[in-house]
């Protein structure tokens, strides 16, 4: 390799000759940039015609050269260059094309209704495709041909079921005592604690159960199931599924549903009667109601439908919440801070939608008389 330069009146010529690979030559360098701001040097001219192979350390010295020249409002002659090396060139000292925006602009009223509509209906599209994906992967597990790997499918049902039961059975029991304590308020007054039995029994069965094993599923296996995903499609694994023809539907957000769908009342029946052991803790302690004349009122209360309606509850908010942490996963963003949001988004729109669905249930039941 040579890296060899003369002055010609006003010119400058840089003769490239042979192999420029690791080229170190700290003293003939500094030479060279030297010569390039001289005041007298008008032209910098490149002689590549017996230029071999070449590394980044060449790209290097021309865009000195380059940026001198520029600099310098100098001509810069590189036409004997190969022409990779000057497309190289000119994209290293490209100038940033994008537009700057106007952070004083502001946006027109009708143009944000516009824009919030298009990002609306985008994201309905987005989720409504979503949820038809999930569905027909629950078809096909039933007509036997999902892609679906069992050993997913017992490990998410090992996550979001035995691992769950203490804390369920905890958070259950203390809201059973909570609902005796406040019903044991106003019931005082009319001396019939008696009913306490009662209150906690139709209230936990109905509705409080399910809610509270919802939420705490929300906040346990819901932002598990997107965080996990998230970080699958940080890593690119998500890309990887689909190139080679596996559906993320079935393979991913499949096990996880079904695991949820299955433990969810099965953990709804094991809130149920934690919080009727809370009340009945209470009652029994702190009320002085004898434990018989305590049960004896909680059987009469519990019904067959109130129970029915609890465990369809579950159910329901078995599909909301593996849904939103399946959905904000597969749909993350490819850095960590967008992991810590689709968790966030995952936890905060399960517990919306379990509200809004019990709404629905809850008024459904009412017209039908269940």
């Amino acid at each position: 390799m040579k890296l060899d330069f003369h002055k010609s009146q006003k010119t400058l010529t840089v003769l490239l000759e042979g192999d420029f690979l690791h080229f170190d030559a700290p003293h003939r360098k500094t030479a060279l940039y030297e010569a390039a701001q001289n005041n007298t040097v008008r032209e910098i001219t490149l002689d590549a015609r017996s230029l071999g192979e070449w590394d980044s350390s060449l790209v290097v010295i021309l865009t000195t050269l380059k940026q001198t020249a520029n600099t310098r409002g100098i001509l810069f002659n590189d036409q004997t260059l190969p022409d990779d090396l000057k497309q190289l060139l000119d994209l290293a000292l490209a100038v940033n094309r994008h537009p700057v925006h106007d952070s004083n602009q502001t946006e027109d009223f009708l143009e944000h209704i516009g824009d919030w509509g298009l990002s609306f209906m985008a994201s309905l599209h987005k989720g409504l495709t979503f949820l038809g994906n999930s569905f027909h992967s629950v078809g096909r597990f039933f007509a036997g041909y999902a892609v679906m790997r069992n050993v997913d499918l017992w490990q998410a049902l090992g996550e979001c079921g035995p691992k769950a039961l203490s804390i369920v059975g905890l958070i259950s029991f203390m809201v059973g005592l909570i609902l005796a304590f406040v019903g044991a308020i106003q019931l005082k007054t009319f001396g019939a604690q008696v009913f306490v039995a009662s209150l906690v029994t139709i209230g936990m069965i109905r509705i409080m159960g399910a809610i509270m094993v919802g939420i705490i599923m929300a906040g346990r296996t819901g932002a598990s199931y997107a965080a996990t995903i998230g970080t699958m499609q940080v890593n690119e694994e998500i890309d990887a599924l689909k190139t080679m023809g596996i559906p993320v539907s079935d393979f991913l957000v499949l096990p996880r549903i079904l695991a949820l769908v299955i433990t969810m009342p099965l953990l709804v029946l094991l809130s149920d009667f934690s919080g009727m052991l809370g009340g009945a803790f209470v009652g029994t302690t702190l009320l002085g109601i004898p434990a018989e004349e305590y049960w004896k009122y909680a059987w009469n209360a519990f019904g067959l439908t109130n129970f029915l309606v609890g465990l369809f509850h579950g159910l329901v908010f078995g599909f909301v919440i593996s849904l939103c942490g399946c959905y904000f996963g597969v749909y993350c963003g490819r850095n960590a801070d967008s992991v810590g949001v689709a968790t966030t988004n995952a936890v905060v729109w399960a517990i919306v939608w379990m509200i809004v669905l019990t709404g629905i249930i809850t008024f459904f039941c009412e017209v039908i008389g269940v």
